[in-house]
């Protein structure tokens, strides 16, 4: 088969030329779509009158074969294959003649692959919805198996305030629900059909494109064809929400590495989930998780380099753009392996709430204490003043604040009495943090049953 371009030139391209140009070794993944968009375009063609009865059959026909190859892994590329969509209608050829020539009447590859790539899309972010909902329920269990385990929470990584394990779990499912969330709203800007606007102008022929959105079942049709070529703004938008999908894991990865320190131990990976050295016999790394964090960093520099590309793109469809479905199938791959080992990591790992309890110190209870002034009538820009200086005067005596005599805390302020050491009692202080999304026993149940909502798309 000649190639679709070639009737103007009296020279092939360039041996090397032709390999930078082609695309099959990225497109094909959009093999089935391509098959799918063209027998919505042989049919609006049909009835258009374009195709005959008899054409149409045959190019249905011999498109069916050519998805059942594709199926089977029985469809053999050639090397004229320049890109899926020429392979697609070589092959049709093959089995069915030249009638396969006028199934791209009125058809450009700029709105052929424009539809391919959105249908990917439409057809693959379930499976990334569904494995980032995975990891969400892998949180919720652990939350639940936490149950009333005390652990110091920090800010700045410093110690602060004790929180209950069960909220620190929590709080890297809510980060993954607004992905989702991103996720099922990006579909909406994705389910725009491109087809019917050929190369830029329009097709001149009759057809009904509310037609080929209700067969390809996308939401409406695009409503400006030099817009609707060039479009990928739902590609560089499908990577912010894979670098943001990244971020958060790198993030909960960068937690679980430092939790399972010796410096920390909070948790302890599984053997399963866990690698050695190949000089030190003792260590136990979490490579998995360093590599999710790594990871987090390719995803963003996709991103970006998407949006170099699209930055000054001059017209409505230019070459460049051939680098849009790299970046987006590198992104899915690259999370649809993450996302499993991380969930199975997580069902594994032991926390160690010994560890986290001997980590809670007294002064983190100072907050406390400020507002038991509070309690007081004494204004908190004060009481904050006032603890601070017991906090300074605790550590110049080498002492910790529960080991503060009274006098000394009535030397800072009369109002303190002798049931203020009830305070450094960390479950109470956790206990008083009893509104919605505190970390309290009640508001982290009601968190959990929130949680499982989501899950269940309610």
């Amino acid at each position: 088969m000649t190639s679709m371009w070639g009737g103007r030139f009296a020279q092939k391209l360039d041996a090397t030329a032709w390999d930078l140009n082609s695309s099959l070794r990225v497109d094909q993944r959009m093999a089935t779509q391509d098959v799918e968009g063209s027998l919505a375009w042989a049919a609006a063609l049909h009835q258009a009158g374009i195709l005959l009865d008899k054409d149409h059959a045959q190019i249905a026909v011999g498109l069916a074969t050519v998805k059942d190859e594709f199926s089977s892994g029985k469809f053999s590329f050639v090397p004229s294959d320049e890109d899926i969509h020429t392979a697609v209608e070589r092959r049709l050829t093959e089995l069915i003649g030249p009638s396969a020539g006028k199934l791209h009447t009125g058809r450009s590859r700029n709105d052929q692959v424009a539809t391919d790539f959105r249908l990917w899309m439409l057809q693959n972010i379930p499976a990334l919805d569904k494995v980032l909902m995975n990891l969400q329920s892998t949180l919720i269990q652990n939350a639940e198996a936490a149950k009333e385990t005390l652990m110091p929470g920090y800010t700045h990584l410093q110690r602060a305030q004790p929180i209950l394990l069960s909220h620190w779990w929590l709080s890297h499912f809510w980060p993954l629900q607004r992905d989702r969330d991103r996720l099922i709203d990006l579909t909406k800007r994705i389910s725009v059909l491109p087809l019917g606007s050929g190369a830029l102008a329009g097709t001149s022929f009759p057809i009904d494109r509310a037609f080929l959105v209700k067969s390809l079942d996308f939401s409406y049709a695009s409503p400006n064809s030099l817009d609707a070529v060039s479009d990928r703004d739902f590609a560089a938008e499908f990577l912010f929400c894979t670098s943001m999908i990244g971020i958060h894991l790198s993030k909960l990865a960068e937690q679980v590495v430092i939790y399972t320190s010796g410096e920390f131990g909070f948790f302890e990976l599984s053997d399963a989930f866990s690698t050695g050295s190949s000089l030190m016999p003792q260590k136990k790394n979490p490579d998995i998780f360093e590599l999710t964090r790594g990871k987090s960093g390719t995803l963003i520099g996709m991103h970006m380099g998407l949006l170099a590309t699209l930055k000054s793109l001059p017209s409505t469809y230019d070459k460049d753009l051939q680098e849009d479905k790299a970046p987006v199938f590198t992104a899915m791959d690259l999370l649809l392996a993450i996302l499993p080992v991380i969930t199975s990591a997580l069902t594994t790992i032991i926390a160690k709430p010994e560890r986290m309890r001997a980590a809670i110190d007294p002064t983190m209870m100072a907050t406390d204490l400020a507002d038991y002034l509070v309690t007081k009538g004494i204004p908190f820009r004060e009481t904050h003043v006032i603890v601070g200086k017991a906090v300074r005067v605790a550590i110049e005596k080498g002492i910790a604040l529960n080991e503060l005599p009274l006098e000394a805390y009535q030397a800072l302020c009369a109002a303190f009495e002798a049931d203020l050491y009830q305070l450094f009692d960390p479950m109470k202080s956790v206990e008083k943090r009893n509104t919605i999304g505190g970390t309290s026993p009640q508001s982290v149940k009601k968190q959990i049953k929130q949680a499982k909502s989501k899950i269940k798309g309610e």
